[in-house]
């Protein structure tokens, strides 16, 4: 009898753990009746029950943030694979980016939607698309909510901060990765490999009709017949597929106190900035910038709609995306051309039926100058010029590849971590290589992002012998991430590791000298080396300035003779060609 009673009760434990558990699926949006959006406790607690509920589903915290909480993924596949090496074989992938900016949450709460409504069946679920999100990526500016810090938003009651847990912008830290939150999301986005990258925003700028704006990854920086897809097919594609669901939708306005029917360029976005990132691997990247004004509801409903419609998009066009992906490197080769610095094409424009607000400047009451003010009560619909063409500014040759001594060991951390490949010297060895030294170069005179950034920079090249010690790391440029090594190594483009102050130590001199024994030693030089005599006479009657500066001409000797350290604006990565 007792053992009848032990096996009873065993039975019934299995059943219990297998009865299925029913949740309440109801969001922190839908009870709000469209006003509110869920904590990052609430979105985490939601995907948690959604993959016990549903085995689509897998939820997985993958890595670090400032913030001491981890970074999530929530993978939805029919299959229950979650396994990506296996799902790329057949599948594309899309990957939702939300709350970057927490205040900006109408992504938070559309993806949770859609999520759910596909397990329930409310929406088809996709046959060859899987979704991968990060439901809310700057975790620590998720926790710390406000009602205030967006002040031109309306809606929702409150929300996160901006800055995450060290008061970094994410959306500015791709290349760089000074936080835990980048460096986790560049292990994320390697891990996945998404074909389509989604990251969801809410705009500031110009009044107009528009719910939903798009940015697209500027097309012809991505380039090639992948550049081609996306401006000529996929976003137009978009555009019409929302206009039939009556969710009319413009390119970024990209304009600041101003209006936008003057005419406006679209956004140019480096790598610093998320689709700039994804660019330099070949994902087809969009930033989603709803209209700060409209009601929240009606905001995250069409976040909601954009991404069902990217879903079908990726569905029907997946073989292409695909195709057109793995082909994208052949564009580049050694030798090539490869555009560094990006402006505005002004041979080419396109033309937007723009649905705008008429704006004017009037006197303000408060300062008594011009102000900008729109009239919701007139709207039009208006041709505008839109810049969406740029080309080449600067461009550099690909070379074969670059060698990183190996005390440069921050940036073999940041090829690692971005699946750089690289192999270390086994000897001393001597090269002949292409060696860079700066020439000219601008910084920030205030704080950007915990840097003083610098930019148009400019460098001189020549052909050295240098040796190099066993441990010092090749780059061969052959390989998946080329664009990524050439927008961080070269030192002109705009978020090289050399702009973003990675090699600040070779702009300070280390050795100086003592006028008062220099002097004598530069005589010594003057009187030895007639060429040099005969330049520095000459500078000297060229250049007022330099001829009644004592210093600066003791200065120029130094730099001319071998007292100079080699050191200094010597750029420590060198390429071979």
């Amino acid at each position: 009898m007792k053992k009848i009673f032990l096996i009873f009760l065993l039975i019934s434990a299995c059943n219990t753990e297998k009865k299925e558990v029913n949740f309440d699926f109801t969001t922190t949006f839908e009870r709000s009746q469209g006003t509110e959006t869920a904590t990052y406790e609430e979105t985490i607690t939601f995907y948690n029950n959604l993959a016990k509920a549903y085995p689509e589903v897998a939820i997985e915290a993958i890595g670090e943030t400032d913030s001491g909480k981890p970074l999530h993924i929530i993978t939805l596949n029919p299959d229950a694979n979650f396994d990506f090496s296996s799902i790329r074989k057949n599948k594309r992938i899309i990957l939702i980016n939300n709350g970057i900016h927490p205040g900006e949450s109408d992504g938070i709460d559309a993806t949770m939607l859609l999520y759910r409504d596909i397990v329930k069946g409310k929406i088809e679920m996709p046959k060859n698309t899987v979704l991968v999100t990060i439901p809310i990526y700057n975790v620590g500016g998720s926790l710390n909510r406000n009602t205030g810090s967006r002040t031109n938003q309306n809606g929702p009651k409150a929300y996160g901060f901006r800055g995450n847990a060290r008061n970094f912008d994410l959306n500015r830290d791709f290349i760089k990765s000074d936080t835990k939150n980048a460096r986790t999301f560049a292990k994320i986005f390697h891990l996945v490999k998404p074909d389509v990258f989604i990251d969801n925003h809410v705009s500031n700028g110009a009044d107009y009709q528009y719910t939903l704006t798009h940015l697209f990854t500027q097309h012809n920086k991505l380039g090639g017949e992948l550049g081609n897809y996306l401006h000529t097919k996929m976003m137009p594609n978009l555009e019409q597929k929302l206009s039939d669901k009556s969710w009319d939708i413009t390119p970024y306005v990209n304009v600041f106190n101003t209006v936008p029917e003057k005419g406006f360029s679209q956004f140019m976005d480096s790598p610093r900035y998320s689709t700039g990132y994804t660019t330099l691997f070949n994902t087809l990247g969009m930033m989603v910038e709803t209209h700060m004004l409209k009601p929240y509801k009606q905001r995250v409903d069409g976040t909601y709609e954009l991404m069902k419609t990217m879903i079908t998009i990726t569905e029907e066009d997946g073989e292409q995306i695909a195709k057109l992906r793995a082909n994208s490197n052949n564009s580049y080769k050694v030798g090539k051309e490869y555009p560094l610095n990006w402006m505005v094409d002004t041979s080419k424009t396109s033309t937007l039926a723009f649905k705008g607000f008429e704006g004017q400047m009037i006197p303000s009451d408060i300062t008594n100058a011009q102000r900008l003010k729109y009239d919701a009560s007139k709207p039009f619909t208006k041709d505008v010029t839109y810049r969406n063409y740029f080309k080449a500014k600067h461009t550099v040759t690909i070379p074969k590849g670059y060698i990183i001594p190996q005390g440069w060991h921050t940036i073999i951390d940041l090829f690692e971590l971005n699946n750089i490949e690289t192999t270390q010297l086994k000897q001393d060895s001597t090269i002949t290589v292409e060696s860079y030294k700066i020439d000219t170069y601008k910084s920030r005179t205030s704080p950007y992002e915990g840097h003083y950034l610098h930019y148009n920079t400019t460098v001189k090249s020549t052909k050295e012998t240098v040796t190099f010690r066993a441990g010092d790391y090749i780059v061969n440029t052959n390989q998946d991430g080329i664009r990524y090594i050439l927008e961080t190594l070269e030192p002109q483009a705009p978020d090289s590791f050399f702009n973003w102050n990675f090699f600040d130590t070779i702009l300070q001199q280390k050795e100086g000298f003592s006028p008062y024994v220099w002097e004598d030693k530069a005589k010594d030089i003057l009187d030895s080396n007639e060429a040099l005599k005969n330049e520095f006479e000459a500078k000297k009657q060229s250049d007022e300035g330099f001829a009644n500066n004592w210093y600066a001409q003791l200065d120029w000797l130094h730099k001319h003779s071998n007292n100079y350290e080699k050191a200094h604006l010597q750029y420590p990565i060198y390429r071979l060609q």
